[in-house]
């Protein structure tokens, strides 16, 4: 429905000039019909994330996303928190409902409803994780709130990534292992799915990929690779070339800007509208 009321949107983070959210939600509310909604990037630099807050208040911005590097910090500074946010750790959507700004984690929702789409469904599973990083917080707390059976998680640095195993076992079977290990080589050989939420692979390194025997996955095995540029890395080709269903990161990173949006409007977007947007930008089909 059309309105020509005027509210405000924008991303904080620092650097953001390359985020993708202003012309994804702008051109969404452009298809809605709402013509007086604004998008903007509005860089912040870490030290002033309350002061961030307070301008959203005094401006009346009804929302925005937060991007790297505050979705931590910026926390402390808001007056409620999702339930959901709060296990992970981390808010990427905040919503102003009349001057009480509310974070919520909407990456959850996009992965999950990624593995929806792609008819993989979690409860009882062997998952396998890379990465212990801030993006594995949101997978793992999906596959626990989904009820995988069994959450691997395979790093470099074991004892580092300990405190992942000690935030999340109290929801689910979790356990942290050196990726590089037989214990964890056997793992593999059980998986339904492997997730891997490292950077390796991003560009501009394409030629990296998490160093795992791929071969040791189960047939009919699902790779996903959170990494959305390039759409398909060494990582997916190499999976693919062994006759391994794959998942890029495309889907997740337009399935929770559809839940942000939901949150910032009450109304789902057009989300082909939003699919167009990225697949224009990134040069990619989905």
């Amino acid at each position: 429905m059309a309105s020509e009321e005027i509210k405000n949107f924008g991303i904080l983070g620092f650097p953001v000039g390359h985020s993708l959210s202003p012309k994804i939600h702008m051109a969404a509310f452009k298809a809605a019909g709402f013509p007086n909604y604004n998008y903007i990037a509005i860089p912040v630099q870490t030290g002033r994330l309350m002061l961030a807050v307070d301008g959203l208040k005094g401006l009346g911005f009804r929302g925005a996303n937060v991007t790297i590097p505050h979705k931590s910090a910026i926390m402390k500074f808001l007056d409620a928190v999702d339930s959901d946010a709060m296990i992970i750790g981390a808010v990427n959507t905040l919503v102003n409902d009349g001057g009480m700004i509310t974070g919520y984690n909407t990456d959850v929702t996009g992965f999950l409803k990624s593995l929806q789409q792609a008819k993989f469904l979690p409860e009882d599973c062997n998952a396998v994780m890379l990465g212990a990083g801030g993006a594995a917080r949101a997978i793992l707390w999906g596959l626990c709130k989904r009820r995988a059976g069994y959450v691997t998680i395979g790093v470099r640095n074991v004892k580092k990534a300990k405190v992942l195993e000690n935030d999340f076992c109290v929801y689910g079977n979790v356990e942290v292992l050196d990726w590089q290990s037989d214990e964890f080589k056997e793992t593999l050989q059980t998986a339904d799915i492997l997730i891997n939420t490292t950077p390796l692979g991003m560009y501009p390194a394409v030629d990296e990929m998490p160093p795992i025997d791929l071969k040791l996955l189960p047939e009919g095995a699902l790779v996903y690779d959170i990494v959305y540029n390039p759409a398909k890395t060494k990582f997916l080709q190499t999976a693919e070339s062994l006759g391994y269903q794959t998942l890029n990161g495309l889907n997740m990173l337009l399935l929770q800007g559809e839940e942000a949006y939901r949150l910032f409007t009450g109304e789902m977007p057009d989300l082909e509208v939003m699919q167009k947007v990225l697949e224009d930008e990134l040069n990619v089909t989905l």
